[in-house]
Formats: structure tokens, sequence, C-alpha cells
């Protein structure tokens, strides 16, 4: 039996998870909340995670029943994500792995969620929809591409990678998988104050919705009560999707639709999920046709919306495929994924040395040599 522990730090969100052979046996953690209206800022939310990693950490050991002599190796978020709070992560798992005299293993942020989500959902190959907040500075992101691996040796991955690579934010190798990355980035001084993606402003912070649990789940609810669609700009380029006109449209129009009373802000939650939504499943849908894929897995904070998986859900119905998806628990950053990820990775052989393990904010999924699946 292989145990592995995960400290993911990433984003707001601090957890610490424990994997024993595919069982989850512990995954408490803890989030960063600001005000309503406000972002949180990388220095202030590694503060927060400095402040309460060692309790999580005993939590896991606690509700998993381990000692530190039962754990086989340490795993921590090496990226993508804001600077401190990786760094914050990074230095409690250096820590930790040297106390104990346990192997040290670096973890993609986006492998995590991918190997999650297959180990609680069982899906086989499914086209993964990767649906995560990462939130680094000076850098934004507004269109996600689709690379199809299917059927490449591994020499050819590396001459084709190289091709690629800069035009490709995601190019997994060699999963026989398609991997659609939407990583909602920003380049201002604050991070991201919700789950829908953002250039410059966030519609959570512009209708002020509070941050308490997360502003993506309070952005669901209140589009629930929402009765009148807005249109709003609808913009999809073969696998490429653009959110910059609807994010600058709510910027400039939502305080005077709101003010006006044309529309209410539950109606502009309820046309920003249909909207994104729906461009999502476009591109989706289009990513299974490449490859005659028949299983869908939605994975990321954003994947345990519900309506996102109702409407993915529709349209695998009508192509005769299957939609796989998480709740919660596993969906939103947690220790667990880093722990799956690494236990994975460890089994094939891989660990990180002392003198390698800083953290990358920028790690793209396209850098990770995936040789523990077939």
């Amino acid at each position: 039996m292989t145990v592995v522990i995960g400290f993911e730090g990433s984003a707001n969100k601090i957890g610490v998870g424990i994997v024993r052979d595919g069982v989850v046996l512990s995954n408490p953690r803890r989030t960063y909340i600001t005000p309503p209206g406000q972002g949180f800022l990388p220095s202030e939310t590694a503060k927060h995670h400095r402040g309460v990693i060692l309790t999580v950490l005993k939590e896991a050991l606690q509700q998993a029943g381990l000692k530190p002599a039962d754990i086989d190796c340490v795993a921590y978020t090496k990226g993508p994500g804001m600077g401190a709070p990786l760094v914050t992560t990074a230095l409690v798992a250096r820590t930790v792995s040297q106390l104990w005299g346990k192997p040290l293993l670096g973890v993609n942020h986006c492998i995590g969620h991918i190997e999650m989500g297959r180990l609680v959902t069982r899906a086989n190959n499914p086209t993964v929809l990767v649906i995560a907040l990462q939130d680094i500075r000076e850098e934004r992101l507004d269109r996600a591409r689709v690379r199809i691996c299917d059927k490449l040796s591994r020499k050819n991955l590396v001459k084709l990678r190289a091709k690629i690579r800069e035009i490709s934010p995601c190019f997994c190798k060699p999963f026989k998988t398609i991997i659609v990355p939407i990583n909602y980035h920003q380049n201002g001084r604050h991070s991201s104050g919700g789950k829908l993606p953002r250039t410059g402003s966030n519609p959570a912070r512009v209708i002020k919705i509070s941050n308490d649990p997360s502003p993506g789940y309070n952005i669901e609810q209140m589009a629930k009560r929402g009765k009148q669609y807005v249109e709003l700009p609808y913009t999809v380029k073969g696998m490429d999707v653009s959110f910059s006109g609807i994010l600058s449209y709510i910027e400039e129009a939502a305080h005077k639709m709101l003010g006006s009373r044309q529309c209410t802000a539950e109606d502009l939650c309820f046309s920003l999920q249909e909207t994104l939504f729906a461009m999502l499943v476009e591109i989706t849908e289009r990513a299974m046709a490449h490859c005659n894929s028949q299983e869908v897995l939605i994975v990321g904070g954003v994947g345990c919306n519900l309506r996102l998986q109702e409407m993915m859900g529709t349209m695998c119905k009508e192509r005769g495929a299957r939609l796989f998806a998480t709740d919660e628990s596993f969906c939103i950053d947690n220790g667990a994924m880093i722990a799956q990820a690494g236990w994975e990775m460890f089994r094939a052989g891989h660990v990180t040395e002392l003198p390698d393990s800083w953290i990358t904010q920028r790690f793209r999924t396209d850098e990770v040599e995936v040789t523990w699946r077939d």
C-alpha cells in the first residue's frame, strides 16, 4: 500500500489530503474569504495560509488515523497559481518532507483536478473540460485551445510539442484524451473575486456579490432566480472562446441597467451563466467530434455548477455520450487531488529533488511528462 499526503494552496483555499491506493482518507481545507466587492491579494492570501496550514495538517492526519511514519510521499502544488500562496504551501511541504524523511513531489494543479476526477467518476478515456480559477499576475489568457493526443509515440509527441508549444495552452502527453482548458487569468492587482472569468474586473465584484462561501456559488444561486435573459456577446471561433466582450459589457452596462431597473442582478447572473456555459458546451462537443469521444469529464472549481452539468448532460445525451462530474468536495481545490496525482506519479517513479522543488506560477499542463498512463 502506498500512502501520499498532498498540499494544495494555489489560490484562496489551503487544503491537505491523504490518499491510500485510490481511497481518500482525509481532505480538510480552509478558505480565505474577503468582503463583498473585493478580491484576494496574494500576500494576504499567503498570510492566511500560513496561519492555518499546520492546523489543517494535524486535522488531515487525525482524520486519516495515521502518523508521519505511515506516509510514503509528500506531494505539493508546484503551479500554476498565485506566487505567494504557492511559496507558502511549498515551504511547508518541503519542511515536512525533510522532517519526516519522505520523498517530495511537485504536482501540476490541473493534473491534480484531472486525476481526482478520473478516480471519483471512474471515467475511462474522457474529453476533459478543465475549468480552473488560476490567478496568475502579469498574465492574461482570454482564449482556450484544444489539442488531440491520441496514438502518438513519445518521440513524435516531443517533436509535435516543440512546434505547438507557443500556441497551445494545454497539450497533455501522452493522455489519450482531449483537454479543453478554461483558465481564468488576470493582469490586475487583485486576484479574481469569483468563479467567472475576468479581464480587469470581475462580474461578482461589479455586482457586489458576497464572497462567502464563494462568489461562484452565490452567482449560481442568484442565477436560479433570474427570469430575463440579457443578450451578451457570444464569441466562439473553432476551439477558441473569448470572454472579453462579455466582461467589458458587464463593466460598462451593469450599473446602468441595474439602476434603471432594466434587469436585476439575478438576471445578469442568469445571462452570464447561460452564455458562458453555452460557449463551453459548444467547444466541448467540437472536441468530442474530433476524436469520436463518448465521454466528458468536467473538473475544476466551476465543474460543480449544476447548470453547467445540466447543459453538458443534454449535449451528451443527444450524442449518446456519458457525462462525468463530481460535487464540490472534489471539484473545488483540495489537498486530496494533489495527493492522488502524486500517488500516480510516485508509483511511476517520479520524485522531486529538493533543489528542484521550486514553484512555477505558469506551470503549463503540457510540460508534465505523463508516464503513468498507457
